[in-house]
């Protein structure tokens, strides 16, 4: 991997209840650590409160208040803190997590609903009816895309391609893992891309592709959408591979030369997040895939995802 400049050690930091620093894998994402006591005070104002995942689900301001309960216990300017860096070009990303404090998955979706709200809104998850997802990856599976598919590559794509929605953000958490050998995370900033001016001045760079998502996603609508396009003054990308439907053969060379050379980059991180723990990413400069796993026949994972816009 190629390392950037530890220009993004802006935002490390020693406080109280948490602390920030570069990753140790990569320094393009933050790693931070919440004390384990801020962590049980969280936990135990959830329960007080009553705040199963059910009601989440089924009040929406609840969601603000899981948030505001996590506020109270690491301080106002927490919210702030991951906002700036989700923005921030040089990083927009971070992983944290539950320091072992608990192991039960209800608790799991409750805080990342938590960090999830304090970033922006999460959009309506149609595969399942909910804010978020959760979904598990097994030896076998009938799906009709790479999703749960655990023995092969999960090639590299922004989320919310095929919904008429800004999706500014995605967060993955992960849930449960027995058996599992591989199927780590991979990520690559755009700017730590090599070939990206290659494909960004492209005849084709700005051409509106149409995708269409498969059964399974829920969604019927069909969307056109540029690969590249201007943010912040510097390059956004909006790309799958398994659902965008080119019309010509050169479209379709121009799609294909363009994953192949995101997935062979020398910069791919391939992130390792222990259960429990979740990582955020700005959708619009990083793009996502996971690695195959290891032959099992016992193989479970299983992951929650979010994904959703900036709030104003």
């Amino acid at each position: 991997m190629r390392m950037m400049e530890k220009t993004n050690a802006k935002f490390e930091m020693v406080k109280e209840n948490y602390e920030v620093k570069v990753h140790p894998q990569t320094n393009r994402l933050y790693h931070i650590e919440l004390s384990e006591q801020s962590i049980a005070n969280f936990l135990a104002t959830v329960k007080k409160e009553s705040c199963s995942v059910q009601h989440l689900e089924y009040t929406p301001y609840a969601r603000h208040l899981v948030a505001s309960y996590l506020l109270d216990q690491v301080g106002e300017e927490f919210g702030e803190l991951l906002r700036s860096i989700i923005h921030d070009r040089d990083s927009g990303g971070f992983t944290l997590g539950l320091q072992g404090v608990t192991e039960n998955t209800d608790e799991f979706v409750i805080f990342s609903t938590a960090i999830s709200h304090l970033i922006g809104t999460p959009n309506f998850d149609a595969m399942t009816g909910k804010y978020y997802a959760r979904f598990s990856v097994k030896d076998t599976d009938n799906s009709d895309s790479y999703l749960r598919q655990a023995y092969r590559l999960f090639t590299f794509h922004t989320d919310g391609t095929f919904v008429d929605e800004p999706t500014d953000w995605l967060l993955m958490m992960k849930m449960v893992e027995q058996n599992a050998c591989g199927g780590e995370s991979r990520l690559l900033h755009l700017d730590d891309w090599k070939e990206l001016d290659v494909y960004t001045s492209h005849p084709l760079a700005s051409h509106k592709f149409t995708y269409k998502a498969p059964n399974s996603k829920q969604v019927s609508q069909e969307i056109e959408r540029v690969t590249f396009f201007n943010y912040n003054n510097k390059p956004g990308i909006c790309f799958i591979d398994q659902f965008v439907y080119p019309e010509t053969i050169n479209e379709a060379k121009y799609l294909h030369s363009l994953s192949n050379s995101l997935e062979n980059d020398k910069s791919v991180i391939e992130l390792k997040l222990p259960v429990g723990d979740l990582v955020v990413i700005n959708n619009i400069f990083w793009v996502h895939g996971r690695a195959a796993f290891e032959k099992d026949p016992n193989l479970n994972r299983e992951l929650l995802r979010q994904r959703g816009r900036f709030v104003q």
